[in-house]
């Protein structure tokens, strides 16, 4: 591992999740993982973009709460099976980071219409998901001929991260966020991988209540610094 910046603090700003919460990270710049060095990190409740490694130190709140699935043992649910049913037609490809412009597009329609945000950077797109750090990779999800959405991920010596998840927005009626977890929490298991993480889980907040119907999964607990299994 090479250090690129030492820890911080960063500034504190309103919570993104929870209104009335304020958020504040501490983060540190990195490269050349292996990947014992990521597993550390990622069970420890670190995140990343690119370079920058991150985690929250918000103050008097501590809900976001790191979430992994145990690729071994899932179990889709009945819901779950229909979304696979529904993407039978899907091809699905892993393989290394390979930036296009066809990506960049999706991105930039994702951005637009999930966000709402329409000042979309290129630098911080090529920062975020194709500054390589860690050993890394990409899914790709073809329909109708067509690229559909990708996955941006990272691998550590015992799980698979999931770092962002991008679709058209024609693609939304297959519900791809679904898809594209039960696949790659396959990928992992079929990579002898223990784990499937799927970033951080906040109680209360809507656009995260998805990420706990994968089951079995553990939760991180900060205060004890320990995973604890969730069954369905």
């Amino acid at each position: 591992m090479l250090i690129l910046r030492d820890l911080e603090l960063g500034e504190e700003s309103p919570c993104v999740y929870l209104p009335g919460r304020v958020s504040r990270l501490e983060f540190f710049l990195s490269t050349d993982l292996s990947g014992h060095e990521l597993e550390e990190l990622l069970a420890a409740g670190w995140r990343k973009f690119g370079c920058c490694y991150f985690r929250p130190r918000c103050p008097g709140c501590s809900l976001c709460i790191p979430l992994r699935v145990r690729a071994g043992g899932f179990v889709p649910t009945k819901g779950q099976r229909r979304v696979a049913r529904k993407n039978a037609g899907v091809r699905v490809e892993f393989g290394p980071l390979a930036y296009s412009d066809e990506i960049f597009d999706i991105y930039r329609e994702h951005t637009v219409t999930r966000f709402g945000d329409r000042d979309v950077s290129f630098e911080d797109f090529m920062f975020n998901f194709y500054r390589h750090s860690c050993p890394s990779l990409q899914s790709e999800y073809y329909a109708d001929g067509r690229l559909q959405a990708v996955g941006f991920l990272d691998r550590s010596s015992r799980g698979l991260s999931s770092v962002y998840f991008i679709y058209r927005e024609s693609f939304a009626p297959a519900s791809p966020g679904i898809f594209s977890i039960l696949c790659e929490t396959e990928f992992a298991r079929e990579q002898g991988l223990d784990y499937y993480y799927l970033g951080y889980f906040v109680p209360g907040s809507g656009r995260m209540e998805y990420k706990q119907g994968f089951y079995p999964h553990e939760k991180f607990s900060w205060g004890k610094k320990k995973w604890f299994t969730v069954r369905g």
